[in-house]
C-alpha cells in the first residue's frame, strides 16, 4: 500500500469581530453563496503566508496573528483536498471586494437569512469550538457525510 497520496492544499479564514463574521458572497457557479474567504497554497509557500496572502487579495485586509484552529478535508477523486482553517480577530487596511465575490460583515443572527454555502454554519461552529479540530467529509454508500472530531 502506498504511503503517499496527491493532495491539494488550501485555506479558509474566519475573521470576526464580536458576533460579526467577514464573509464573501461568492460568484462562482460551483460554490455559490456566502462563504469564508481563502484559497490555494502556492508551491513552496508556507501555510500561514498563504492565508495572509489570500486574505489580502480577496478582502484588502492584512490579517494579524492568524491562528490555526482546524483542518477540513475531503476526497477529490483519487486525491485528498485539505483546507487549513484559520481564525483571526485583528487586521488592518480597508475592506474591499474582489472578482471572487462581494465582502460583507454578517452577524451570526443574519446567517439564517442569507444564502450561504451548505456547511458554513457547521464549519464556523467547529472552528470556534476549542474541543474540535477536524472537519472531514467521508463518502459512505454514495453519500457525503460530515465527521467532526
Amino acid at each position: 500500500m502506498a504511503r503517499f497520496e496527491q493532495v491539494e492544499l488550501t485555506n479558509l479564514c474566519l475573521l470576526h469581530k464580536g458576533d460579526k463574521y467577514l464573509l464573501q458572497n461568492r460568484v462562482s457557479s460551483e460554490w455559490r453563496g456566502y462563504a469564508l474567504p481563502g484559497g490555494h497554497t502556492e508551491p513552496g509557500e508556507s501555510i500561514v503566508e498563504s492565508v495572509k496572502r489570500e486574505m489580502l487579495e480577496e478582502t484588502g485586509l492584512e490579517i494579524l496573528n492568524p491562528r490555526l484552529c482546524g483542518i477540513k478535508q475531503f476526497p477529490k477523486g483519487e486525491n485528498r483536498y485539505i483546507v487549513f482553517l484559520f481564525e483571526a480577530t485583528e487586521y488592518r487596511g480597508e475592506l474591499r471586494s474582489s472578482e471572487e465575490g462581494e465582502m460583507r460583515w454578517v452577524s451570526r443572527g443574519e446567517l439564517e437569512t442569507v444564502r450561504t454555502v451548505d456547511d458554513l454554519r457547521l464549519l464556523i461552529d467547529t472552528m470556534l469550538d476549542s474541543e474540535k479540530s477536524e472537519f472531514q467529509y467521508v463518502i459512505e454508500n454514495g453519500e457525503w457525510l460530515a465527521v467532526i472530531k
